[in-house]
């Protein structure tokens, strides 16, 4: 490790909701180990396309400049919303850490509570998982896809574009925004995206003091948690922008892991749990993942993505 005394470079995309998060990260550090920390604001393709996420590819687009900043040394480590990182794992970036979890549900912005919109209401959301899970439960709303940040997805209800939109709790806690929240989707009714709510702590693999140093940041439970439900993701192949919800909780010594799939259209889904020991939390989401697609988890993916 260099110089103690000068501080480390955290990347971190601009958006409001990426600095807010990334300067939590490094207030903890710094308070953990004394160690200063500088933001490094990085511009991602993710933050500049105007196009929707599915059409972007989905998972990576907000990830690759930042890796690219740690892989040239222009930074030490990057903060991530986990959920935006791919699955695949990058051999050159290492996850050093993955602090606690903030609250991993969705919630709704607007205008009443989701039940009590009237009939054709307009909610907005980017995400095939979130449209898909709605439609169950609401399939006579209309559901408008939409890119931005927070504020700007915000502004359209508050305009009277949209009656709601739907974002993570968890970001909306981050910004100071939990008042404007009309609903919190408990897990039953809307599994969130593998990961949300935790943020991913990265930096090179050749770094091996930099990756024991950032270890103080590691929750162990939350990083068993966030490891079942993403290992469903990978085995079904799923990138971000998949209809795919999986969450994962310890109950006593256990690990309870529920995940699903869902048709856009919200007409047929695949849910299944599971529960083990949180030290095998990959087997488990391995395990839940191919009993999905045994029963026709992969054929409504494969639907999505035509």
């Amino acid at each position: 490790m260099s110089d103690v005394s000068s501080p480390l470079r955290m990347g971190t995309r601009r958006s409001l909701m990426a600095t807010t998060q990334s300067g939590l990260v490094a207030d903890r550090l710094t308070a953990l180990t004394g160690r200063p920390v500088e933001l490094v604001g990085v511009t991602t393709f993710g933050d500049v396309s105007k196009a929707n996420l599915t059409q972007l590819g989905g998972t990576g687009v907000f990830v690759s400049a930042l890796r690219d900043k740690l892989i040239d040394g222009e930074i030490d480590f990057a903060v991530h919303s986990l959920k935006d990182l791919p699955t695949t794992q990058d051999p050159r970036v290492t996850i050093a850490a993955i602090p606690p979890r903030d609250d991993p549900r969705d919630a709704l912005v607007g205008t009443a509570k989701l039940a009590d919109l009237p009939p054709g209401a307009k909610i907005g959301t980017g995400s095939p998982r979130r449209i898909a899970q709605l439609r169950l439960l609401r399939p006579d709303l209309e559901y408008v896809p939409i890119r931005g940040n927070a504020e700007t997805r915000i502004g359209k209800v508050t305009s009277g574009e949209l009656h709601g939109v739907v974002l993570a709790a968890a970001g909306l806690g981050r910004l100071g925004r939990e008042s404007e929240i009309s609903q919190i989707f408990e897990v039953e009714e809307m599994l969130p995206a593998p990961g949300q709510g935790a943020l991913a702590v990265e930096c090179r693999s050749d770094r091996a003091d930099l990756i024991e140093f950032l270890g103080v940041l590691d929750d162990a439970a939350t990083r068993a948690a966030v490891t079942a439900e993403r290992t469903v993701l990978a085995t079904l192949e799923a990138g971000c922008a998949a209809p795919v919800g999986a969450y994962s909780a310890h109950q006593g010594e256990q690990l309870i892991l529920t995940a699903a799939v869902v048709a856009v259209d919200g007409s047929r889904a695949v849910r299944k749990s599971t529960a083990g020991d949180p030290s095998a939390s990959a087997n488990l989401g391995r395990d839940l993942a191919s009993e999905m697609i045994a029963e026709g988890a992969g054929t409504l993916i494969g639907e999505q993505a035509h």
